[in-house]
């Protein structure tokens, strides 16, 4: 198959490098600096020349805030039978987007960024379908997917966001609150430190993708499901309720089981 790559950060350069030992492979980057190191694949240095390479299928991996502007970039330079697909990690306005283009779709996303999954091993790692996605499509990237023994879920766009507030964004708040408090002349304890590294993993990640989550609509419900937890258990700080405590941290056992 040929396909075409948009965007060559850290997962629109593992999917080139990968889907390169089966298919014909081009990508383009807005920064050229970024395809130094994709080998076996074709670089592009201006979007018209997809015209010529004629993909079947492209992916679009730039970042969130720019996918819609890049689909639109690309569309004019290929074929009506070719399926366009994302790996956004919120969808937003993609459903309005896709049901006014022309195009069938993959709408995907990885569940695997590069800094916390181990790209050498991904058994038991998930990556999520949009139900609305091309059939012809997901079963293209099922197959690719499957030698990596990952697991596979179908959400609706709107499913998609709201598990994502759970998945991302709660995890993404709490280690940023944890890194806002911080000391550097602090003595780390074992679950301080192991908390520090998720915490200094996460700040790796580009500030678009960090806002990426947290601008999810559904973010704020989170944001304050946090708070009200803190606040009730400063409640029983102040109080040292160690009956309501028991009562929380019983909940809180059974929340993890």
């Amino acid at each position: 198959m040929k396909i075409m790559v948009i965007g060559a950060g850290r997962m629109g350069s593992w999917f080139a490098k990968e889907l390169a030992w089966a298919n014909d492979v081009a990508v383009y980057d807005r920064e050229p600096k970024r395809l130094q190191d994709i080998k076996a694949v074709k670089i592009f240095d201006e979007i018209s020349y997809i015209k010529t390479f004629k993909p079947d299928l492209l992916i679009n991996a730039v970042t969130l805030k720019d996918t819609i502007l890049a689909f639109n970039a690309c569309l004019p330079f290929i074929e009506k039978s070719c399926i366009i697909s994302d790996i956004a990690s919120i969808k937003g306005e993609l459903k309005d987007f896709y049901n006014t283009c022309d195009f069938d779709f993959v709408s995907m996303h990885p569940m695997f960024g590069p800094t916390f999954a181990n790209m050498g091993s991904l058994k038991n790692e998930n990556v999520i379908f949009i139900k609305d996605s091309s059939r012809e499509g997901v079963a293209f990237f099922k197959d690719f997917f499957s030698r990596y023994r990952l697991k596979f879920f179908e959400y609706t766009f709107e499913e998609h966001d709201e598990m994502m507030a759970y998945s991302l964004t709660l995890p993404f708040l709490c280690s940023m609150a944890f890194a806002g408090s911080v000391k550097k002349n602090v003595v780390p304890g074992t679950t301080f430190e192991r908390h520090l590294k998720i915490a200094k993993k996460l700040l790796k990640e580009d500030d678009s993708l960090l806002g990426e989550i947290l601008f999810n609509t559904h973010s704020m419900s989170k944001l304050d499901t946090i708070t009200g937890r803190l606040e009730y258990l400063k409640h029983i700080i102040i109080a040292k309720d160690q009956e309501e405590l028991s009562s929380f941290l019983k909940t809180l056992r059974e929340n993890i089981r």
